[in-house]
């Protein structure tokens, strides 16, 4: 078997149009990620295990700059952010670190801020590989952290690579969707884009009392100008591939009508899966798989990002699968041997079984949450040349 360097060197027809973020010191960076260790790697080394990279476009990143940074992030928190990083004695700073979220679920360690404006760059480095026609889909799957405010960590996201994508993005395409797919709420990417009617964020999640980050009820429609570019699918305890894709394709292609989009970023975070460690949903990768290939019919440019996904394993599993599926890939349900082989076991399979939690989205409910959606879209005007009136 051929190592993943060997395989990222293969040569790569100029007709490739799916990209890919990866080098081995941005994986490494990655990997040391408290919260996820080796997480980027093990996926990764599936993507390699399976064959795809020498059909994938593998753009290496560089770490976001200050200016970067800036598009959505103050210059007070990136600062506090790379001091604490710098530092061994975090206590010294202890203040500052509460008052920017740098505490609790996003602690401030060592080498932090390369992590994180790496991750930036990632996503940075894929949104202009689609801005410039390079490809028509763009992979970082060691993006996605949705919860980043402007001033604020939450939620194991120290900077919003999302947003700061959203905005390259948009300095080509009049119109952007986003799309999250994540188990929580993508409030960090709604909350910068809820008053404009140029973003429309779309948000599958689980609604539940105490659950993080609390919000994204089917209510939150945006305000002012940007009041019905907001959409939010609060979803139950149980959720299965069957209903979530009854409901997924059926809002996304009201929200395909009436916003008209130019391009489309997903967020792919898979902790919605069976086997995470937040147990709520039923959910395998032939969600997922299906949900971007919707998204792909459509032939915008399409940036996919990775997220939440604690059960590492079926994570990897996951992103593998979509990753073949936008390569026309049918993959063998067997996993190849390969560095993290050891932890695919028992079944050491692609596949992901469904769970078999009782499903509390009654058809009533999901209609009740389809109509609402459904009304609230009719309000999106978008006039014959594709603006927004």
């Amino acid at each position: 078997m051929s190592s993943d360097k060997d395989s990222c060197e293969s040569n790569v027809t100029s007709s490739t149009r799916v990209a890919y973020v990866y080098n081995e010191q941005y994986t490494k960076l990655c990997d040391q990620m408290p919260k996820i260790p080796l997480r980027a790697s093990m996926t990764h080394s599936l993507i390699a295990a399976y064959g795809l990279l020498p059909h994938l476009q593998v753009i290496s990143p560089e770490a976001a700059s200050k200016e970067d940074l800036k598009l959505f992030h103050s210059e007070d928190f990136i600062d506090c952010l790379r001091r604490l990083s710098d530092l061994d004695d975090e206590e010294k700073y202890d203040d500052d670190a509460e008052s920017y979220g740098l505490m609790y679920d996003c602690p401030a360690y060592p080498g932090v801020y390369d992590y994180a404006s790496a991750v930036v760059g990632g996503s940075i480095a894929a949104a202009i590989h689609l801005t410039e026609g390079h490809s028509q889909v763009a992979v970082n799957w060691a993006g996605g952290w949705h919860h980043a405010k402007r001033s604020e960590a939450s939620g194991f996201c120290y900077f919003n690579d999302i947003v700061i994508a959203i905005l390259i993005l948009r300095q080509k395409f009049d119109r952007v969707l986003y799309v999250d797919l994540d188990l929580h709420h993508g409030d960090g990417v709604e909350d910068a884009f809820c008053s404009t009617q140029k973003v429309m964020t779309v948000s599958f999640h689980k609604v539940a009392s105490g659950f993080f980050p609390g919000t994204g009820l089917i209510e939150d429609i945006g305000i002012g100008r940007g009041r019905n570019y907001t959409v939010n699918v609060p979803l139950k305890d149980g959720l299965t591939d069957e209903v979530f894709l009854d409901i997924f394709s059926s809002v996304i292609n009201r929200v395909h009508g009436a916003f008209k989009p130019q391009a489309v970023v997903c967020q792919c975070g898979a902790d919605a899966l069976h086997g995470d460690p937040h147990a709520a949903f039923n959910l395998t990768e032939k969600a997922f798989v299906r949900s971007v290939e919707y998204l792909r019919e459509w032939d915008f440019p399409l940036l996919l990002l990775g997220g939440g996904g604690y059960n590492f394993a079926n994570t990897a599993r996951c992103w593998a699968s979509i990753t073949g599926s936008l390569l026309h890939k049918e993959l063998p349900t067997d996993i190849p041997e390969h560095r993290f082989f050891s932890d695919f076991g028992p079944g050491y399979e692609l596949t992901i079984e469904p769970g078999n939690q009782r499903d509390l989205n009654s058809e009533k409910y999901i209609e009740e949450i389809r109509e609402r959606i459904f009304g609230d879209l009719e309000n999106v005007e978008v006039e014959e040349d594709g603006n927004p009136r």
